[in-house]
Order: structure tokens, then C-alpha cells, then sequence
């Protein structure tokens, strides 16, 4: 009996995680968003490089998720509304960690979605993991002067 439910356990994980893997036609959109640098100006920027250019920006936020990631999914219009209310003071920036693992070992992230706040001089201030309401992601804007 013990055995039997190890192995349905077994096949229901393996079921998940090839779920997981599967890739849809919305998912090939995405990856081709991927392989630009740039969304348009009032969108955030995706990137596939690391290195930013923190000094243009007071703030730079910074999202280390990934596509198929629900909660990362539920971050993307709060990221988008941030860069576009905060134009020209918030570079908002999203890495799929899934697709290049880099940043997330740049960044020393072990869950995601994760975000990190970036000043102008390149200095990290602030880290969430998790999902971020975006009326405290206004709060630590605005205790660096954005608003």
C-alpha cells in the first residue's frame, strides 16, 4: 500500500513538472519579447543582459521571476503601471530566471518572484520576496524621494 502511494506521489509530480515545462503559443510571444532589450518606453524593460545603467534613474526595481511563475504573472501590470506612472525616475526591469539563470545568481535570489531596489549609485537598498502590492512598493518609492 505504501509503495502504491509513492509511486501515484511520483507520477503526480512528474505530471507537474512536465506541465511546467510544456511551452504554449503565448509563452513563444513572450520569449520573443525576450530576445529585445527594450518594451516599449511606458512598459517595463525585459533583459536577457545584466548589466544596467543604474545612474540614469533614481530607482531601479527590478523583478527576478519568471513567465509561467502565477504570482510573477501577477506582478507584471503593477511593474508595467509603476514604470509608467514613474517615466524617466524608475527603470523597471524583469529577468526570467527560468530562461537565463544568471541574475538570479547574481542577485543571490532562492525563491521567486523576487524584488530588488537598486539607487543611482548602484546600491541595493531594499529586497521582497513574494508578491509586492504595489501600494508598498509606493512606500519604499517614496522614502527615496520618487513620487
Amino acid at each position: 500500500m505504501k509503495r502504491e502511494s509513492k509511486t501515484i506521489a511520483m507520477i503526480f509530480i512528474l505530471l507537474f513538472v512536465f506541465s511546467c515545462q510544456r511551452q504554449n503559443p503565448t509563452d513563444r510571444r513572450v520569449s520573443k519579447e525576450h530576445s529585445q532589450n527594450r518594451t516599449s518606453q511606458d512598459e517595463l524593460i525585459v533583459v536577457g543582459k545584466l548589466e544596467l545603467d543604474f545612474s540614469k534613474y533614481k530607482i531601479t526595481f527590478i523583478e527576478l521571476g519568471a513567465d509561467r511563475c502565477i504570482p510573477c504573472r501577477a506582478m507584471q501590470p503593477i511593474m508595467r503601471e509603476i514604470a509608467k506612472e514613474f517615466k524617466g525616475q524608475v527603470q523597471v526591469v524583469f529577468y526570467d530566471v527560468w530562461k537565463n539563470p544568471q541574475p538570479a545568481r547574481k542577485y543571490g535570489i532562492q525563491l521567486i518572484p523576487t524584488q530588488v531596489f537598486i539607487d543611482q549609485n548602484g546600491n541595493e537598498f531594499f529586497r521582497h520576496v513574494g508578491f509586492f502590492p504595489k501600494e508598498e512598493i509606493l512606500k519604499v518609492l517614496r522614502q527615496k524621494g520618487v513620487g
